[in-house]
C-alpha cells in the first residue's frame, strides 16, 4: 500500500493498473512492482522483482542545453533521460533560436516533461530527470554555481581535450558534473569567457564537429562510463 508522499511519488509516473515500473524504497533499495489498485490517495502494488545494486547513478548530472533547431530538444531530453541525466536546462544563447522563436514553428516544449516521463519508464529509471524552464546563458551558468565539475565544450578550444580532463576527474571525489553544449554555430566568445569567470573548464572533443544534439548525447553517455553507473552489474 503506498500512501502520503510515495503515493504522491507514484503519481508523478502518471500510473495505469496493471502497469510496471521502478520504485525505490526509504532504505534505497530498488523494486520493480505493478499496480493493482489506484485510488484518489492510496494505492496497491505488486512487487515482483527485487535488485541487490543501485539503479540510480550516484553522479548527478546537469545538461545546460542552448536550444536547438527543429525536433533535437526532444531527441536530447530523450536520450539523454535514457542515459540518466539527472536535470535537464535549456538556454538562449547569442546563436541560438529563442523558445518563442521555435514554438512558432513547432510548438513542442510542453510536451518536454512527457517526453522524459517515457524515456524513464522505457529505461526503467527510478527518477526522472528534472526539466527546468528555459532561462538565459547567464542564468543556466548561474544553476551550476553548486556543482563539483562544470564542462563546455567549444569547438574552438585546442589545448584541453575532454580526455585528458575525465582523467583527472576519475581522480575526485566528485558527486556532480554540470555539461553545457551550444547551438548550431557554437558559442561567442563573450559566452566562453563568462562561463570560465563561473569556474567551467572549456574543452573540445576534439578534430569532428558534431552536431549539437550528438555532443549532447555523447558527453553524458561518456561521463556516465567513466564516472558514473554505466557498465556496472546488475
Amino acid at each position: 500500500m503506498l500512501t502520503g508522499r510515495n503515493f504522491q511519488n507514484l503519481i508523478l509516473w502518471r500510473p495505469r493498473i496493471g502497469e510496471a515500473f521502478t520504485i525505490c524504497s526509504t532504505d534505497e533499495r530498488f523494486f520493480r512492482a505493478r499496480v493493482t489498485r489506484l485510488g484518489s490517495d492510496t494505492a496497491e502494488v505488486f512487487v515482483f522483482e527485487g535488485f541487490n545494486a543501485q539503479l540510480e547513478s550516484h553522479l548527478k548530472i546537469m545538461l545546460l542545453q542552448a536550444l536547438p533547431q527543429k525536433e533535437r530538444m526532444e531527441l536530447i531530453i530523450q536520450k539523454t533521460t535514457e542515459l540518466g541525466v539527472s536535470s535537464i536546462v535549456p538556454f538562449k544563447s547569442e546563436r541560438s533560436i529563442s523558445l518563442e522563436q521555435r514554438d512558432a514553428v513547432q510548438k513542442k516544449s510542453h510536451k518536454w516533461s512527457e517526453i522524459a516521463l517515457k524515456a524513464a519508464k522505457q529505461s526503467r529509471r527510478a527518477t526522472m530527470p528534472e526539466i527546468h524552464p528555459c532561462c538565459s546563458f547567464n542564468e543556466a551558468v548561474r544553476m551550476a554555481s553548486s556543482s563539483d565539475f562544470k564542462i563546455l565544450l567549444w569547438e574552438n578550444e585546442k589545448t584541453a581535450l575532454l580526455k585528458e580532463s575525465i582523467r583527472r576527474l576519475k581522480y575526485s571525489e566528485a558527486c556532480s558534473v554540470t555539461i553545457v553544449v551550444g547551438p548550431e554555430g557554437g558559442f561567442e566568445d563573450e559566452e566562453v569567457e563568462e562561463a570560465q569567470k563561473a569556474g567551467f573548464l572549456i574543452v573540445s572533443l576534439g578534430q569532428r564537429i558534431l552536431r549539437t544534439e550528438t555532443a549532447s548525447i555523447v558527453m553524458v553517455g561518456l561521463i556516465q562510463y567513466e564516472l558514473g553507473d554505466m557498465g556496472n552489474t546488475v
